[in-house]
């Protein structure tokens, strides 16, 4: 895997070098310096989608070993999902007003950046069809290639815009904090680029179409959305020491699925309860939520939740007549399935 990741990260070198020296235009010194910089900063992550893109297409691959260039073109399409991350990331936390990312502090908080982020999440988009142009042009998937990538950046925007006008922090409804909302933001926001997408790039470089694959899509859909709702439980429920941060949903407003099943199953007095204390950055008003979550077996009812979603997926993926496809969608279920963090 440290193999797999450091020829990964070498091929972030080649593209930035590539973006660094486009062509159309004339960089001097100083828009060089920023356009580096800003690169650094904030496309490198985890590389959990990047890299699933490589694994993906191994997989479909049946296990014949990766040419060089097969590498290559694999890391290069991952490397452009870790782009569109980068750009959404960036922009989000303009919009959320976000202190801390990644550990260290926003794009946008950092002296001399400011509001040039938004110019910078504007570039990290268009960085996107050059990497694809200088090595995809020549493929007879080029088109879809571009198509898929607009597409999926449709829906997250969509899905980011479903967020912002539910969660209005100037009026907090709870009112509005229902199961098929909490599902759309997070099938359009989240499950599109982080687990469609990977396998989607994989499918088109191993010369599937994507319109005999949607079964494969509405499974990694339901695989997102099982994700989130794992986050969502986690920011709540996780030891912050095994998570790497700490969790601040019930304070945030956020739609998180947990405040969307204690309305499900809470009495009126217990409502009141969550109406005046969600959304309210004071350890007491968080300790009161936290403790109707417990009263109301949340715990349990994840935990019950996880298990019919793990069985349904499984049998969803055993239904896939590729055995190849069906190997990599286990794969991205075995990543995440009882996860900690």
């Amino acid at each position: 895997m440290s193999d797999l990741k450091s020829k990964f990260l070498e091929v972030y070198s080649v593209l930035k070098s590539e973006l660094l020296n486009d062509p159309d235009f004339e960089f001097t010194d100083e828009a060089r310096q920023w356009v580096e910089r800003m690169l650094d900063y904030n496309v490198p992550g985890k590389l959990n989608r990047g890299i699933s893109v490589i694994d993906s297409y191994s997989l479909l691959k049946e296990g014949k070993e990766l040419t060089s260039e097969e590498i290559f073109q694999t890391s290069s399409l991952g490397w452009c999902i870790e782009w569109l991350q980068a750009y959404f990331l960036v922009l989000d936390d303009i919009m959320d007003g976000s202190h801390t990312r990644r550990g260290q502090p926003c794009w946008f908080r950092l002296p001399k950046v400011g509001m040039i982020a938004a110019n910078d999440g504007i570039l990290l988009r268009n960085h996107i069809p050059r990497i694809l142009k200088n090595h995809f042009r020549g493929n007879p998937y080029y088109v879809d290639l571009l198509e898929l990538f607009n597409e999926v950046e449709f829906q997250t925007a969509s899905g980011q815009m479903i967020d912002l006008i539910t969660t209005l922090v100037g009026e907090k409804d709870l009112s509005k904090y229902l199961l098929p909302i909490h599902r759309r933001i997070v099938q359009y926001k989240t499950a599109y680029y982080s687990f469609y997408l990977p396998v989607a790039c994989a499918l088109l470089m191993a010369g599937e179409s994507l319109d005999n694959h949607v079964n494969v899509k509405n499974i990694l859909i339901e695989m997102g959305i099982y994700f989130q709702v794992q986050d969502d439980y986690l920011d709540c429920f996780a030891d912050s020491e095994v998570l790497g941060k700490i969790g601040t949903d019930i304070q945030d407003f956020k739609c998180s699925w947990l405040v969307v099943k204690a309305l499900e199953y809470c009495n009126e007095e217990q409502k009141k309860l969550l109406y005046e204390n969600y959304g309210k950055d004071d350890p007491a008003c968080v300790a009161k939520v936290k403790a109707l979550y417990n009263d109301l077996k949340l715990e349990d009812v994840y935990l019950e939740y996880e298990k019919t979603t793990y069985e349904k997926l499984i049998n969803s993926i055993e239904a896939q007549p590729s055995k190849a496809v069906q190997a990599v969608l286990k794969s991205f279920l075995a990543k995440i399935y009882k996860r900690q963090k």
